[in-house]
Formats: C-alpha cells, structure tokens, sequence
C-alpha cells in the first residue's frame, strides 16, 4: 500500500499492539482463478524481537484457524504466500472538525499488513494447540480470563473441523493515518470532534491521535485528557491511499 512517511508509526511496539489488540485479520491468498480471503483470528505466536526493537514483526511467526470447508483452506497449500491485515481504529472525519473553509472530508485509520509464507499445521492436537492458544490470547484481549478447561473436550470434538496454519512473517508496512499533516491545534481541533461524536471506535481513534503525539516527541504514551481545549484553525486533508 502506499505510505507516505508522515503517516509510518514511529515506534514498533505501536504496530504489535494494534496486531494484539485487533486480531480478527483478513486472510487473503491467490486462488487459481480468483482470490480468496477471509477474516479470520490470527495472533502472533513467536516474536522476530523485542516490541521496541527495530522490526520485531519481520521474521515472527503468526497462529491462524478457518474451517476446513471453506476453498480457502485448500488454497493454503505449503510454500502458499499470504496476507494478513489487522485493521486498526478508523472514523470518518467531517470537514466539521476543522472549523475552516474550504476542506475535504478524509477518513482516519490504523492498519498493518503482514505477508508471508503459510505452513499448514496437521490436524489432531497440533491443531487443537492453535485453538487453545488462541483462546487464551483472546481471552486476554477481551478481559475475560475464562478458563477453558471443561470445554477441551468439545474442543476435540469439532478439531476435525478446523483448519490450523502458521504464517512466517517476511515483511510488514503500517500505516497510521493521524492527521499528522496538520498543525497541533487542527488535531487538537479533530480529537474533540472524534470524542464529541460517534461511539466507542471514535474514541479509539482519538486516543491513537493522542499516543502520536507523544510518538512523535519520544515523549511516550499517555492518557487521552478529559478535557481538551478548543482550537480555531483547521485544514483539509488530501487522498493519501
């Protein structure tokens, strides 16, 4: 995808928190005569390095499941390459924000892609290793911690079903669509209209904007502010993708 270098995250552990945080990907891979994909959850399984060390998702390796039904399952043969994107929060922003004319109204997002080699992984309790790690990682995700032990035998039970595979991460682009080519009132400006309207990806996404600000100043992470001052210049924003 193109990326124009404001819109790169600046810190890596930004990128696997949003893989962690959104792991319902789109699994998508050539087909004979069409492509397939399909969203699927898929979590990380091993890291290439630390969160915050270079690019700790190029040569990690991904966990992934989708029912041995669907064609695309027979599609993930060995050596298949794939791609996995993990959308990130998005929001439509409304020239409304910018409290200037004339604009254009754009659309705010996160997301990462990951491509790489599949590996099919055998059925029986390999594969059920990859529904239970995933449950514990959603689990996690989710702020459940729901102990899964009484229901290993139903687990079993459907495993035949399941369709299980690992991805080896070769590359990976982020691109995190902040408003960063705005000036800090315009954002500030944009913050409290994500806030003020929509619902919980709104915030979400006002609360990624706060973060990159702090991204971009090494300042580290911190709280969105209840209350934000108001701000009288604005902008607009181009198509960047």
């Amino acid at each position: 995808m193109l990326i124009p270098e404001m819109y790169r995250p600046r810190r890596p552990a930004d990128v696997v928190d949003l893989v962690r945080s959104n792991p319902l990907a789109l699994v998508a891979c050539n087909g004979a005569e069409t492509p397939f994909a399909t969203h699927a959850p898929v979590i990380i399984d091993q890291m290439a390095a630390e969160p915050d060390e270079g690019e700790p998702l190029v040569g990690a390796t991904l966990l992934g499941h989708l029912n041995r039904r669907n064609e695309h399952w027979r599609a993930l043969r060995e050596g298949a390459k794939v791609l996995a994107v993990f959308q990130g929060p998005d929001f439509y922003i409304s020239p409304v924000a910018y409290r200037q004319r004339p604009a254009a109204p754009t659309w705010n997002f996160a997301t990462v892609h990951l491509r790489g080699t599949v590996e099919p992984i055998p059925a029986g309790e390999p594969t059920l290793e990859v529904v239970t790690a995933t449950v514990r990682a959603l689990e996690k995700v989710a702020g459940t911690a729901w102990d899964m032990t009484d229901s290993l035998h139903y687990f079993r039970r459907i495993q035949p079903g399941v369709g299980a595979f690992r991805v080896h991460v070769e590359s990976a682009e982020a691109m995190f669509k902040l408003s960063q080519e705005h000036p800090p009132e315009v954002r500030r400006s944009i913050r409290e209209h994500l806030l003020a309207h929509g619902g919980g990806r709104s915030r979400e996404l006002a609360e990624s904007m706060w973060a990159a600000e702090f991204a971009a100043d090494d300042r580290g992470r911190a709280p969105l502010p209840a209350d934000a001052s108001d701000a009288d210049d604005g902008g607009d924003d181009g198509c960047d993708f």
